[in-house]
C-alpha cells in the first residue's frame, strides 16, 4: 500500500515498501490471489479523471499483474474493458471484473490461448462483439520461464515464448485493425530485458526486443491512418510471472535489489503509463517506449 497523503508528493523510492518475497512456487501461469504478498493493482489508490470516457479496450493478460492494474485504471477513467486470460485464471479475472463493475463500466473476461492464431482472431471478434467496437488494444500477456543454460532451453519452450509474446501481438493487432479508426491506440508491453537481457531469460528477452521493434515499425506504418502505437517497458515488477518459474529461487529472494530504487515495482505503478498512452493527452506520441523501471537507465 502506498503512503497516503493526497496533498503532497511522496518520495518515489519509498512510496511502496520492499516486497521481500518468501520463496514460493506455483504452476504456470500462476494465480495472483495466492501470492505472498499479493501485488497491489491500485484497488485502493487509483482515482480516475474521465480521461478514457466511452473508450473500448481489449487487454491481454488482464486478469493479474500489469494487465489487471491497467484494466482497473481504464475502467475508472471511463472505458469498457475486455480482458483475456488463460484457463485456470478465473479467480483473478473475477476480482478484476468486480472492480470494473464497481467503476460503473462494462467488463468481460475471455478465456483464450493466444499462442494460437485462431484464438487471437476469436478473442478480437468476441471483444468487438461485446464492446460494439474497439479503440484501444493492449498487447500485454507474456510468457517467462527462467532457464540457466542455453543447452537446457528446449525448442518447445523457445517457440512457445515467441508465439505468446510476439506472434500473438502480431495476430491480435492484425485482426484488430479492421475495427480501429483514427485516434485509436495500440500499446504493447516490452521489458527492460529488451535492452538488458538476463542470461537465464534468453527467449523472453529476445521476444521483448522484438515487441519493441515491431511497435516502432507499426507506428510508422499506421501513422497515416491516425492510429498510434507505443510501448511500455517495465523493470522488475512483482507479478505472477515471478512465482511461476519466471525467475530463479535466488532471484526471487533478492527481487527487490535489482533496480536503482532497491525495491520491486507494483502493477499499480505501471497503469498510469498505459492510461497516458491510451488517452488524447498522448496524441503527439507514437513509436515511443515509455520505460517504467525504478530508475534503471536505458538507451
Amino acid at each position: 500500500m502506498p503512503e497516503s497523503d493526497e496533498h503532497s508528493p511522496t518520495n518515489p523510492v519509498t512510496r511502496y515498501a520492499r516486497v521481500e518475497p518468501p520463496l514460493q512456487h506455483q504452476p504456470e501461469p500462476g494465480i495472483q490471489a495466492r501470492m505472498t504478498p499479493v501485488p497491489d493493482l491500485g484497488e485502493e489508490s487509483y482515482r480516475g479523471t474521465a480521461r478514457l470516457t466511452g473508450r473500448r479496450a481489449l487487454i491481454t493478460g488482464g486478469d493479474s499483474g500489469i494487465g489487471a492494474a491497467t484494466a482497473i485504471a481504464f475502467a475508472r477513467e471511463g472505458a469498457d474493458v475486455v480482458i483475456a486470460h488463460l484457463p485456470g485464471e478465473e479467480e483473478d479475472a473475477e476480482h478484476v471484473l468486480a472492480l470494473i463493475a464497481d467503476a460503473g463500466r462494462r467488463g468481460r473476461a475471455v478465456v483464450a490461448d493466444i499462442s494460437e492464431a485462431a484464438e487471437c482472431r476469436r478473442l478480437v471478434a468476441e471483444a468487438v462483439d461485446f464492446l460494439g467496437g474497439l479503440d484501444v488494444v493492449v498487447n500485454n500477456a507474456g510468457r517467462q520461464i527462467a532457464v540457466e543454460r542455453v543447452e537446457d532451453l528446449s525448442d518447445e519452450q523457445f517457440e512457445a515464448t515467441f508465439r505468446t509474446n510476439v506472434f500473438a501481438n502480431f495476430w491480435i493487432t492484425k485482426a484488430a485493425l479492421a475495427h480501429l479508426g483514427p485516434g485509436a491506440s495500440i500499446i504493447s508491453t516490452a521489458s527492460l530485458e529488451a535492452y538488458k537481457p538476463s542470461p537465464d531469460r534468453l527467449d523472453y528477452a529476445a521476444t521483448k526486443a522484438a515487441v519493441n521493434n515491431l511497435a516502432k515499425g507499426l507506428a510508422l506504418q499506421l501513422a497515416e491512418r491516425g492510429i498510434r502505437v507505443n510501448v511500455v517497458a517495465p523493470g522488475p515488477v512483482w507479478t505472477a510471472l515471478q512465482v511461476s518459474d519466471g525467475v530463479s529461487d535466488e532471484q526471487m529472494l533478492h527481487f527487490d535489489d535489482e533496480n536503482t530504487y532497491q525495491r520491486a515495482g507494483q502493477p499499480a505503478e505501471l497503469a498510469p503509463a498505459y492510461v497516458f498512452l491510451a488517452s488524447e493527452e498522448s496524441g503527439y506520441v507514437s513509436g515511443a517506449t515509455l520505460n517504467v523501471n525504478g530508475g534503471m537507465v536505458t538507451p
